[in-house]
């Protein structure tokens, strides 16, 4: 099961640096995660400061 990016995403782009998979990218206004990459290792979680990434 993938993480997903709440809309209390700041878009600051902490996350995207840490996927291993670059599954994260810009979207309208907060960053998103593409579910068929994400290998769901929570790395992305770990380190958003707005606690904005869930697992799905």
């Amino acid at each position: 099961m993938a993480h997903v990016i709440s809309d209390s995403c700041v878009n600051c782009a902490m996350c995207e640096g840490e996927c291993p998979v670059t599954a994260i990218s810009e979207g309208d206004g907060k960053r998103v995660i593409d579910a068929g990459t994400c290998v769901d290792c929570g790395a992305c979680a770990s380190v958003c400061p707005a606690n904005a990434i869930n697992q799905e």
